[in-house]
């Protein structure tokens, strides 16, 4: 199957919005995207007044890959070690959409026609969610780095948004894989060492509140997501149950005559309407609750990082003054001694200054997320209860044969 979306403003998620604060002088947005069976072609457009870009507007074409690159040539620099980057964005995935698409086509005797037709309108429209949300969840990465005053200043940005032809950036192989999973074990390992069994003191009141804040934080936002998708299966599950029993009555209603005929019929149309109100919430739910919990997991893992980076730039200067005593006491390298703890502290203050602006904004920036999201989603559910009672409420009257 391929999909071709020109992203409008519907097709982005809102949940979002919040995080795309800055000024106007440079605008990144996905203007179409192209989904082919083993990737996905992203065309990013550009509007500038930065000096540095040889035009005002400009476009490029990019795939999932180039995203990963220039989300990891940011977390590489040490210049950005003391800012949350932005969490890369999650890699395209069809296959499930795509699989049930296919089976769907290969035909079951025991559904009906129209059964096939509401079940297969029900996959592409679930294919398209996945894909527009996709889109909208490269575009969001984008928009972070460009609204950041440090990140929006990087050459690769420049590269990635200007540089007109393929950037050349290949996945992965299976030893840079095994590569990075062993440094995330070391990274985890380290930083159990440096916060816990060597002693070392957290110096700062605010990091030691948000260290254990964030710890808690993303186990519980975590929880929440598996919960959250699970309650949204439970709406699709609900509307994919309705087609059957839609269909069944509609068929006894072409066998009856009469006043059954038509409660049957009748009742066909309030299962059929129940089916689309529960592909509603679904889809509500979904974008206004799930998605942002799902974006603030990875988020939150983004401050996460950047509180190890600090801790670590923290035990880099300890070891110095240590190593710095005992030049003193040996009276050996003592100049050189200095120099290196004078780096360290110079670049642990730099880092502790930056990361706490930082993880003040995302505070900032996750309660505003919150609290517009959760409003937005308590009044559609709203909505669509008072649209359920509603048709229930005329269902009945037609039954009883009420003027």
């Amino acid at each position: 199957m391929e999909e071709h979306l020109e992203a409008g403003k519907e097709s982005k998620p809102s949940s979002m919005s919040t995080d795309l604060q800055g000024d106007s002088s440079l605008q990144v947005e996905i203007s179409d995207a192209v989904s082919e069976r083993d990737k996905v072609k992203f065309t990013v457009q550009t509007k500038s007044c930065v000096p540095h870009f040889a035009r005002t507007e400009f476009s490029v074409v990019r795939h999932h890959e180039e995203f990963i690159w220039l989300h990891n040539a940011y977390v590489e620099n040490e210049e950005y070690a003391g800012l949350i980057i932005p969490p890369a964005p999650p890699r395209p995935d069809f296959e499930a959409s795509r699989e049930k698409l296919q089976k769907l086509g290969e035909g079951d005797s025991s559904i009906t026609r129209e059964e096939f037709a509401k079940m297969k309108e029900e996959l592409e429209a679930e294919y398209l969610a996945i894909f527009k949300k996709t889109v909208a969840m490269h575009e969001v990465f984008l928009q972070r780095l460009a609204a950041h005053p440090t990140l929006r200043r990087d050459h690769n940005f420049f590269v990635f948004l200007e540089y007109g032809q393929d950037l050349s950036v290949r996945g992965k192989n299976r030893k840079e894989l095994l590569g990075g999973f062993l440094r995330n074990i070391v990274k985890s390992a380290d930083e159990a060492l440096i916060t816990g069994m060597s002693g070392l003191k957290e110096v700062d009141d605010f990091f030691e509140h948000e260290r254990t804040f964030l710890l808690e934080y993303h186990t519980r936002i975590r929880d929440a997501c598996l919960r959250a998708d699970r309650v949204m299966h439970s709406h699709k599950c609900l509307a994919d149950d309705y087609i059957p029993i839609s269909a069944a009555l509609s068929s006894l209603g072409t066998q009856e005559v009469n006043q059954l005929k038509t409660s049957f019929l009748k009742l066909a149309e309030l299962f059929e309407r129940l089916r689309k109100l529960e592909g509603r919430v679904a889809s509500d739910e979904d974008l206004k609750l799930s998605d942002m919990l799902r974006y603030y997991v990875r988020d939150s893992q983004a401050a996460k990082d950047l509180l190890y980076r600090r801790l670590r730039a923290l035990a880099d200067y300890e070891n110095a003054n240590k190593a710095l005593d005992k030049a003193r006491t040996r009276n050996r390298e003592v100049r050189t001694a200095e120099s290196h703890q004078q780096l360290c502290c110079q670049r642990f203050e730099r880092l502790s200054d930056s990361a706490k602006q930082e993880l003040m904004d995302f505070r900032s920036r996750r309660v505003s997320s919150f609290r517009k999201n959760l409003i937005e989603l308590a009044e559609l559910e709203l909505k669509h209860a008072k649209a359920s009672t509603l048709l229930l409420r005329n269902t009945l009257v037609t039954l009883k044969g009420e003027p």
